[in-house]
């Protein structure tokens, strides 16, 4: 109802917590233009959750969808792209993904939408910037049009993100940058105001107030600390220290922000995860001082990226953080001069060195406490009589398959599965056809398969 009352609004953020409803109340609200056979409807989502969303609407409300892609595109090309989109407009509910939304910046723009869903806008947070493409791109795409932003975390780090998300719905809720920052952030009596101000278009559920209605499963939280070894912490505080140069080859200026972020991560997450990232700086290095190479770093992020697989749309969003770095062609003219052989050479021993390191320590702590961790969570796991299963999240895919290999060894052979991209391991594949024969005939599967 609230997404609904005023027709006159652009749009509306719903912010519920993790698990209060989001997609099911954004799916009440397309239903409802449906059944007004206002029927112009796009879902914007991260491309993993498409095939998500189509099954939602299918399963619970038996609305039709359509998942846009390259591929579905040319499967039903009938003239040009709008003329193929426009096809399929009316017809169901179009679903694509922020990258392909992008792409069609020009011919969502010729489409008048009813509305438009946007899944996970948080990853939208910065769209004031002109930095940033996709937020950039999306607000031309569907400026006019009425939009519902989902997130469940509408604020992480400052309150500017509160103020690129309401430009994607409107421009003008809170004027420009400057007005926003002095009224709220530099005014001590902004918050109560600002509080008044979201109230007109952000709606915000938390799970302790709908539990006379949603019955939650109780999460019990284990920690399991853990000290690395003095070479560990050796380690992180040589390439720690590295990564805080202003001048550095192996950070080239375009990317510093980005090359740095990725390797702390890495370097958070496992010694094999980043040692391997600094094989492949070094190699660039390398071909830089051999002359084999005029690169200039502009394409290592998209190579790290790629190696690892690496959240890209996150590394994007943080790419607009560096607002102050300076573009192309405000680089100073030294940038462009040849790299100094002996500067490179200084680097390339330095970065030689970390690998060295890296691939020579004997215990990796964090694998070693994850063992312990695993034990303790199934004692507490039988004592609750639940089920024997555990997920764990790694930052990288080098870690992921270290972490398989070092179960494997230590008791966990043939119980464990690797869940990627990709998953074309054998036992994924098992996994897989196993599933498609349990649910054969069925929606389910019918829906997965398309």
């Amino acid at each position: 109802m609230f997404a609904l009352r005023n027709p006159l609004q652009e749009g509306v953020l719903l912010a519920d917590e993790v698990g209060v409803g989001k997609t099911i109340e954004a799916s009440l609200v397309v239903c409802q233009y449906w059944a007004e056979r206002r029927r112009r409807l796009l879902v914007i989502c991260p491309a993993s959750l498409r095939k998500q969303w189509a099954q939602e609407m299918h399963d619970k409300f038996a609305v039709p969808t359509t998942v846009v892609d390259a591929v579905s595109l040319r499967k039903q090309a009938a003239g040009d792209i709008l003329a193929t989109l426009q096809r399929m407009v009316g017809k169901a509910v179009v679903i694509m993904s922020y990258q392909f939304a992008v792409k069609l910046e020009t011919e969502l723009r010729a489409v008048p939408w009813d509305v438009v869903v946007i899944d996970e806008a948080h990853k939208l947070r910065n769209a004031h910037r002109p930095s940033n493409r996709t937020g950039q791109a999306l607000k031309r795409a569907l400026a006019g049009r009425k939009k519902l932003l989902l997130t469940a975390t509408p604020l992480q780090n400052s309150l500017m993100e509160l103020y690129g998300l309401s430009t994607l719905l409107d421009e003008h809720l809170f004027g420009d940058e400057t007005a926003f920052r002095r009224q709220f952030m530099s005014s001590a009596t902004g918050t109560a105001e600002l509080r008044e101000r979201l109230a007109s278009f952000a709606k915000r559920t938390l799970r302790r107030e709908v539990l006379e209605y949603i019955k939650y499963t109780e999460r019990k939280t284990l920690t399991q600390p853990f000290d690395p070894t003095d070479d560990e912490q050796s380690l992180y505080e040589r390439i720690s220290t590295f990564l805080q140069r202003e001048d550095s080859y192996a950070l080239p200026k375009r990317q510093r922000h980005l090359t740095a972020l990725i390797l702390r991560k890495l370097l958070a997450s496992s010694s094999h995860a980043v040692s391997a990232t600094l094989i492949t700086i070094r190699q660039r290095l390398v071909r830089l001082l051999d002359g084999t190479s005029d690169d200039n770093g502009s394409q290592l992020v998209e190579q790290l990226i790629a190696e690892d697989d690496l959240e890209q749309d996150y590394l994007e969003e943080e790419a607009a953080e560096d607002e102050d770095a300076p573009t192309d062609d405000a680089r100073p003219a030294e940038d462009d001069d040849k790299p100094n052989p002996n500067a490179l050479r200084a680097e390339i021993a330095e970065l030689t060195a970390f690998i060295d390191a890296a691939q020579a320590l004997q215990t990796d702590t964090k694998a070693q406490a994850l063992l312990t961790a695993l034990a303790l969570g199934f004692g507490k796991m039988a004592e609750l009589r639940a089920p024997r299963k555990a997920i764990i999240f790694t930052e990288s895919r080098r870690t992921q398959e270290y972490l398989h290999r070092f179960l494997s060894a230590n008791g966990y052979m043939g119980r464990l599965v690797l869940f990627s991209g990709t998953n074309t391991r054998e036992e994924s594949t098992a996994i897989y056809q196993r599933w498609l024969e349990e649910f054969k005939g069925t929606d389910q599967s019918q829906v997965h398969r398309r």
